[in-house]
């Protein structure tokens, strides 16, 4: 009876608990930061316990490097940018975009620089994100980061807000995939959803389609007036789609409502994320006929006008989705009770394309 017990536990182990550890697949284009936050100084970002330093050279080209200084290995990010170079806070050891170190102060007359070099990383600049391949180099130029085209249409106003969880980021990916949980967000959530009607799986995304209600359409004043004033909100149907694109997410309601998570898995304990919200202004037909100056103007104005409810969104998510960790960490054995079959695709998916790099 006892060695029955034992397997059980075991079993519900592997089941929770290994979903709770897998890693990630180094060979996708990653986001690590805003591209507004990358400037003059070095910044230090780390994305699966792999420390990273940012900078730009003068011409404002994006490079990327190991956060570790090959001589004492302390953080490069605590230094400066010099003539393209990045230098040590420590002891002045420079070193150039390619990693290699160029210049080392106080060396003896005649002396050969030290052989040493830290890890450079292909980095690119789009969507308004700075994105970081981590795996193979050559691989890196065969794929490529998750299309969001929308951060350049002058149609499309975003509003962002960032998320961290101290959690595993398969919790975040399985609650924006679970959308059952609109109860959660009453007070803020335009829609419901009502029923999963489909889920499509394939080697690298997991979709799911549902029924859902909402009084969020953007056609004209009215139905705009509609999201801000209760009495005059009017229900219709539409499908609400999600999609686990790894190792991102997306969402779509009807023909305005666009969403889009853009996720960095920090550690086993840790994720950053931010969260991209657009209102299309596309049926707006005088506004596309205004001078490109007009349009740019009224896209900058409004700008993270949902930035709020966004906000408030994430704190309830992040509030419960940090417990779901805790109460791992508390007792990995203890198996949750799931009946969205999305959730189980996901879990899948993710082990899938963690072992897609082990097994080569």
């Amino acid at each position: 009876m006892e060695s029955e017990i034992t397997n059980c536990a075991k079993r519900a182990e592997q089941l929770n608990g290994q979903i709770r550890r897998t890693g990630i697949n180094p060979n996708c284009w990653y986001m690590i930061a805003k591209a507004s936050d990358v400037g003059e100084k070095p910044l230090g970002r780390e994305i699966w316990r792999q420390p990273v330093v940012l900078f730009r050279t003068q011409d404002g080209k994006l490079r990327a490097l190991e956060d570790r200084c090959a001589h004492r290995l302390v953080r490069l990010s605590h230094g400066r940018v010099i003539d393209d170079k990045i230098e040590c806070a420590y002891h002045g050891w420079q070193f150039n975009d390619a990693g290699r170190c160029v210049h080392v102060p106080h060396l003896a007359a005649k002396t050969s620089l030290p052989n040493c070099r830290v890890r450079s990383f292909p980095v690119l600049e789009k969507h308004g994100f700075v994105w970081i391949f981590l795996g193979d180099p050559e691989v890196a130029a065969t794929v490529a980061p998750m299309r969001m085209s929308e951060w350049d249409d002058l149609n499309e106003i975003p509003s962002w807000v960032r998320l961290t969880s101290r959690a595993h980021f398969s919790y975040l990916i399985e609650n924006l995939m679970d959308m059952y949980h609109g109860s959660l967000h009453a007070q803020y959530q335009v829609w419901t959803a009502q029923a999963l009607k489909e889920v499509v799986e394939a080697d690298d995304r997991v979709t799911a389609i549902y029924d859902a209600t909402t009084y969020y359409r953007v056609k004209d004043l009215a139905s705009i007036l509609e999201l801000f004033i209760p009495p005059l909100r009017k229900l219709s149907s539409a499908p609400l789609t999600v999609t686990y694109e790894y190792p991102n997410w997306k969402s779509t309601l009807g023909d305005d409502f666009k969403i889009f998570c853009l996720i960095r898995p920090v550690n086993e304990r840790f994720t950053d994320a931010y969260l991209i919200h657009y209102t299309s202004l596309a049926k707006f037909d005088g506004l596309n006929k205004a001078p490109l100056v007009v349009r740019r103007l009224i896209k900058r104005l409004l700008t993270n006008v949902a930035k709020r409810l966004l906000a408030n969104l994430v704190r309830q998510d992040v509030l419960m989705i940090e417990e779901e960790q805790q109460a791992f960490d508390a007792d990995p054995l203890l198996q949750p009770t799931e009946i969205n079959r999305t959730v189980r695709r996901v879990q899948r998916l993710i082990r899938r394309q963690a072992s897609a790099v082990e097994s080569r």
